[in-house]
C-alpha cells in the first residue's frame, strides 16, 4: 500500500514539474503581458511532434530539447508579428497560429505517434543512466524533470534589465516607449520565450508518455491558467515567494486535483470535464479572495 501511494505521488509530482514549464510560458503572456495567447494549444503539441519524429529518427533525445525550444520560439514570433505588424488582435493573432499549427503539426507526426521502447529518452539516456541507473524509472523521471525545471532560471531573466522591460510592457508600456523602447519588439520577445517555454514542455510531455497524439494540446492553455491562479492566488499575501515558484506549486497542486479525482473512479472520458469544472472553482474562489483583500483595505 504505502509503495503504491509514493508511486502515485512520485508520478503526480513528475506530471506537475513538466507542465510547470507549460505554465511558466502562460505565467509570461497572462500575467506579464496580459496577452490572451491561445498559440499555446497548438506550440505544446509542436514540440511534441517535432520531438517524436526527431527520436524515430535517430536523434539525441537532448538534443531534441534546444530544437523544441527554437520551434515553439518560432510558434511565438508568428503569433506576435500577426498582432504586432499586421495589427491583429492579440486574441485572434493566438487563434490564427493555433489554428494553423493543428495542420502542421499533422503534417510533421501524423494524427498519432509512438516511440518504442528500444529509443531512449532524456530519462533513459546514457549520462542520466550513468548517474541514476539503479533509481527506478518513476523516481528516474522525477530528478531528471525537477533538474530541468531548476535549470529554467525565469526569476534571473526578470531581474535582468531586458526582463524589467518585458515587465513593465505588461503594466504600463508608455514607460517602455519612453525609454525609447519599441513595445511591440518587447511583446514579440515575450511570446517567443512563452511560446518556447511551451514547446519544451510538450517536447518532455512526448519523452515522458513516449508519444504523440494531434489532440494534446485542447485544454493545455486552461490547465496553465489554472496553474498560475491556483499559485498566485495561495501565496498573493507571501512576498517571498517568487513567481515562478508560486506556478510551480500551483501546477503540481493542478495535477494532484486531477489524480485525486481518477483514484475516486472518475472515468477517465470525464478529464476534461472535471479540468473545467476545477479551474471555474479556482476562479471563483481566486475572484473571491480578491474582492476579501480589497474590503480588508479598504476597512483599514
Amino acid at each position: 500500500m504505502l509503495n503504491v501511494i509514493l508511486e502515485t505521488c512520485a508520478g503526480t509530482l513528475t506530471q506537475g514539474l513538466i507542465y510547470a514549464i507549460l505554465s511558466y510560458g502562460i505565467f509570461i503572456t497572462y500575467k506579464i503581458l496580459d496577452f490572451p495567447d491561445l498559440t499555446v494549444d497548438g506550440s505544446f503539441p509542436l514540440g511534441a511532434a517535432v520531438t517524436a519524429v526527431l527520436l524515430t529518427h535517430g536523434v539525441n533525445a537532448w538534443l531534441t530539447l534546444p530544437i523544441a525550444l527554437v520551434i515553439g520560439a518560432l510558434a511565438g514570433l508568428c503569433t506576435g508579428l500577426i498582432h504586432v505588424r499586421a495589427k491583429v488582435r492579440d486574441l485572434l493573432a493566438g487563434i490564427i497560429t493555433m489554428t494553423a499549427l493543428y495542420s502542421i503539426n499533422l503534417q510533421i507526426a501524423g494524427s498519432n505517434l509512438m516511440v518504442e521502447r528500444a529509443i531512449d529518452t532524456i530519462y533513459t539516456s546514457a549520462p542520466v543512466m550513468a548517474l541514476l541507473g539503479s533509481v527506478p524509472l518513476l523516481y528516474r523521471k522525477l530528478i531528471v524533470s525537477l533538474v530541468l525545471v531548476v535549470l529554467i532560471v525565469l526569476e534571473w531573466y526578470f531581474s535582468t534589465k531586458n526582463g524589467l522591460l518585458l515587465r513593465a510592457v505588461g503594466d504600463n508600456d508608455t514607460l517602455v516607449t519612453t525609454l525609447a523602447v519599441d513595445k511591440g519588439s518587447m511583446k514579440i520577445l515575450g511570446l517567443v520565450i512563452a511560446n518556447a517555454l511551451v514547446a519544451l514542455s510538450g517536447c518532455i510531455v512526448c519523452q515522458e508518455g513516449r508519444s504523440f497524439s494531434a489532440t494534446m494540446g485542447t485544454g493545455q492553455m486552461v490547465f496553465g491558467l489554472a496553474a498560475v491562479i491556483i499559485g498566485t492566488t495561495l501565496f498573493r499575501r507571501m512576498s517571498f515567494v517568487k513567481g515562478t515558484a508560486a506556478v510551480v506549486i500551483g501546477s503540481i497542486l493542478y495535477k494532484a486535483c486531477i489524480q485525486i479525482a481518477i483514484l475516486l473512479g472518475l472515468p477517465g472520458n470525464m478529464l476534461k470535464f472535471i479540468t473545467a469544472a476545477l479551474f471555474l472553482v479556482i476562479l471563483i474562489t481566486g475572484n473571491l479572495s480578491g474582492r476579501k483583500g480589497g474590503a480588508d483595505r479598504a476597512g483599514a
